[in-house]
């Protein structure tokens, strides 16, 4: 007897426990709701100046604040470039509370981001990957955009396209996927439209404009240098133009043709006037402290889009330092 009247009220409990559990889960989905807003995107625009226009009450400091801390999600992903490219038909949701805590960029900034790319601003100093003595925690542009990917997801990864010197600064363009690398690489000559680079070189430079071609190996102290003959090595072109100088200093604006190892650096110092702070190839000034060489502009078809994207940046100015007692006009 006691065993049949136990059933019914075991049922009765059982019905009270899923009744309990299914406003446990709408509550649930309720809070959530409250901690997220949705926003349409009707027209293209980037993810600030939308946010901006959306988000009532919300300063540049604290949308960025918010961006940096991965509360912006676009169509479901965490995203934290400023210009992201929105496009209609996307959804743009504001998490209220602070998903994800970023890790910090140590001697770079991110300047775009994508399900595909991602575009760095490099600073002087830091290393593109790690070095072949390099230490296990040797930090680089590499290492650390991996970790602010898997900040995210622990399975994302990134992929080095191509690289800088240790001392260049400038844009560098890092793949999401093998794929994309792979891609990206493979068709890099028709890809990349544009990179220009400045370099403060020693010495005026007379010719205002010039093309430099040579063919680049590579010695057993793993130094380029031009070979004596056609066809002995990777062929390499590059135009400069000058856009200021006195007797002391030159500063160009440097167009690569191709991408070899080094290759301003050879060819500048094979004109006779080698980047300022190179030692390595014939320097003997250290004006800037530096290493007198900077990827301004990179401006390549989106991999996946086949959008045209520019990117641009300001040119150090310690580049200008030199110039700017009793310097001459600047030269067009």
């Amino acid at each position: 007897m006691n065993k049949g009247r136990s059933r019914p009220e075991q049922q009765k409990q059982k019905q009270k426990q899923n009744h309990n559990q299914k406003e446990q889960r709408s509550k649930v989905k309720d809070n959530a709701k409250e901690k997220q807003k949705a926003y349409d995107v009707d027209e293209p625009m980037e993810l600030l100046p939308f946010l901006i226009k959306h988000i009532a009450g919300a300063g540049r400091n604290k949308i960025k604040s918010m961006l940096a801390h991965g509360q912006i999600s676009v169509d479901g992903k965490p995203n934290t470039a400023y210009n992201f490219p929105l496009r209609p038909g996307s959804t743009v949701t504001l998490n209220k509370e602070r998903i994800v805590e970023a890790p910090p960029l140590e001697g770079m900034k991110i300047v775009h981001e994508d399900d595909d790319i991602i575009v760095i601003h490099k600073q002087a100093g830091l290393l593109s990957v790690s070095s072949t003595s390099g230490a296990e925690n040797e930090v680089t542009a590499y290492r650390q955009l991996m970790a602010y990917v898997r900040a995210y997801n622990p399975k994302n990864r990134i992929f080095i396209v191509h690289r800088l010197d240790r001392d260049t600064s400038g844009l560098m363009l890092f793949a999401r996927s093998e794929a994309v690398q792979q891609q990206l690489q493979n068709n890099w000559q028709e890809t990349v439209q544009e990179r220009m680079y400045v370099a403060l070189v020693e010495g005026a430079v007379k010719q205002e404009q010039g093309t430099i071609s040579s063919w680049l190996k590579e010695s057993k102290t793993l130094k380029m240098y031009s070979s004596k003959y056609p066809n002995d090595g990777q062929h390499a072109v590059t135009h400069y133009k000058v856009i200021r100088s006195d007797r002391n200093f030159s500063l160009l604006e440097v167009h690569l043709e191709t991408g070899r190892k080094n290759q301003i650096r050879v060819h500048m110092e094979e004109i006779g006037h080698p980047v300022v702070g190179d030692k390595k190839y014939g320097a003997h000034s250290k004006a800037i402290g530096r290493l007198g060489l900077h990827a301004r502009v990179l401006a390549f078809h989106h991999p996946t889009t086949g959008e045209l994207l520019r990117f641009e940046t300001e040119i150090p100015k310690l580049f200008l330092k030199p110039f700017q007692t009793d310097s001459p006009p600047d030269k067009k």
